[in-house]
Parts: structure tokens; C-alpha cells; sequence
């Protein structure tokens, strides 16, 4: 009897990843997977950015300098998306760091595609 999968299956390729988590690009679906905290979220590329700006608005060092006792958590709501992260001050760094990571390996490439096509053309 032969097995039939119900699941789709999509191709991944992984742009950029740490020990904290990975961010994946699929070109069939054209969007992103964010691995980090525990889940896999699925982002449009406009998305990717506000999770980059919502990440680069956090003030780390006035959060850490704070002498407040609120809690050191914060909470990532990305408009037009379904996914929040409530991340400690800690998982916002290794955020930042994925994302940043994941910006620079997408602007090499743009830079050695447009080098390539400058120089064919």
C-alpha cells in the first residue's frame, strides 16, 4: 500500500542562523520563516521589517541601566501579523542579532547579483 502525504511540503533555504535560532527563506511561498523562542512564524517580507524595527526599538542598555522593578520582558506585536514574541531582554539580543545577521546576508547577495549581471551585460 503506497503512502500518501496530505501535507504540503515547501522548500526552505536558510539565509542566516545563531545558536538562538534561524530565519529561512522559501521562494514557492515567497516568505519568510522566523525560527527563534520556541516557534516557527511565517512573515511576509514587509513583516520581516516591522519584526526588525519592532526589535531595534527596544533601548537594551536603559532597560538594563533601569533600577524600575518591572519585569525585564518585552513584548514584540507586529501590526498585520498574527505573531507576538514576549521575549526577556536577553532573547531580544539574540533577536537582534538573527535579524541583523539575516539584513546583511540579504544585501551580499543583492551586491553579488547586481555584480554579476553588471559584469554580463
Amino acid at each position: 500500500m503506497q503512502e500518501v502525504s496530505l501535507l504540503p511540503t515547501f522548500d526552505f533555504s536558510e539565509v542566516f542562523s545563531t545558536a538562538s535560532g534561524a530565519i529561512f527563506q522559501s521562494d514557492s511561498e515567497r516568505c519568510w520563516y522566523v525560527d527563534f523562542a520556541g516557534k516557527l512564524a511565517r512573515f511576509d517580507y514587509r513583516n520581516l521589517l516591522k519584526l526588525k524595527k519592532a526589535v531595534y526599538q527596544v533601548d537594551i542598555e536603559q532597560k538594563l541601566l533601569s533600577n524600575d522593578k518591572s519585569p525585564d520582558v518585552e513584548i514584540l506585536f507586529i501590526c498585520a501579523s498574527d505573531h507576538c514574541y514576549v521575549l526577556s531582554l536577553l532573547q531580544v539580543i539574540a533577536l537582534k542579532e538573527l535579524l541583523q545577521g539575516t539584513f546583511v546576508m540579504l544585501e551580499l547577495n543583492h551586491i553579488i547579483c547586481d555584480r554579476l549581471y553588471r559584469i554580463v551585460a
